[in-house]
């Protein structure tokens, strides 16, 4: 079975809905059963390349500090039902991830995405680390097992520059308008941080054309 988690290392509730993915595997005995693929979309695509002040960006999207913190305080409620103690007072720039989103796929030659996807999750939102620096993203690469002379060559480069654009620019395609979708065997959605139990029919539904392509 094949999971397309299309996803955006900045957003809080794909650090969420990856939790409860990974709950919903556990609970339909398919952890460590299931490809996961890590798939770019920029939350904000027009993102200047070097961020933006974390101050300066909160006003332009909500309007304010006030307004961000009733929408970060519910979402640091949904994050501890997942163990995660979101720390969004660290977090000091809103970087641009494009290169956030090349790391993933650098790593995924190695079988690293997975591993990627999570430490820039934990970087971000538990140590506020800007992501879109280039000396955070080789110690990243650096923990996960990659070389981090050889990831800060390639960070210094544009490889998959394009191919991370094509796959945003797919997700908006697919009508996908938000993060996190998770796409099952490239037919089934499960759209949002949804509970555990939402992923359970859809993984039924897949595994019953399993069994019936398989015969008697």
């Amino acid at each position: 079975m094949i999971i397309d988690v299309f996803s955006d290392p900045i957003c809080p509730w794909c650090f969420i809905g990856k939790r409860r993915m990974e709950k919903a595997l556990e609970l339909n005995g398919l952890t460590g059963r299931v490809t996961v693929r890590w798939r770019a979309f920029q939350l904000n695509p027009s993102m200047p390349p070097e961020g933006m002040d974390r101050a300066d960006y909160l006003a332009l999207k909500f309007g304010g500090g006030e307004r961000a913190t009733e929408i970060y305080d519910m979402i640091g409620v949904a994050g501890k039902g997942v163990g995660i103690p979101f720390e969004f007072d660290r977090i000091a720039r809103t970087p641009n991830t494009i290169k956030a989103h090349r790391l993933i796929r650098f790593a995924g030659r190695s079988d690293l995405d997975g591993a990627v996807a999570e430490m820039l999750f934990q970087r971000y939102f538990l140590e506020g680390k800007d992501i879109g620096d280039n000396n955070v993203l080789c110690e990243i690469a650096g923990a996960c097992g990659l070389d981090r002379e050889e990831t800060r060559v390639w960070l210094a480069g544009n490889g998959e520059d394009e191919e991370v654009r094509k796959e945003h620019d797919f997700a908006v395609s697919m009508n996908i308008d938000g993060v996190p979708c998770f796409i099952v065997e490239s037919r089934y959605a499960v759209v949002g941080a949804q509970e555990p139990e939402a992923f359970g029919p859809v993984f039924d539904l897949v595994r019953e054309e399993e069994r019936q392509a398989a015969g008697p």
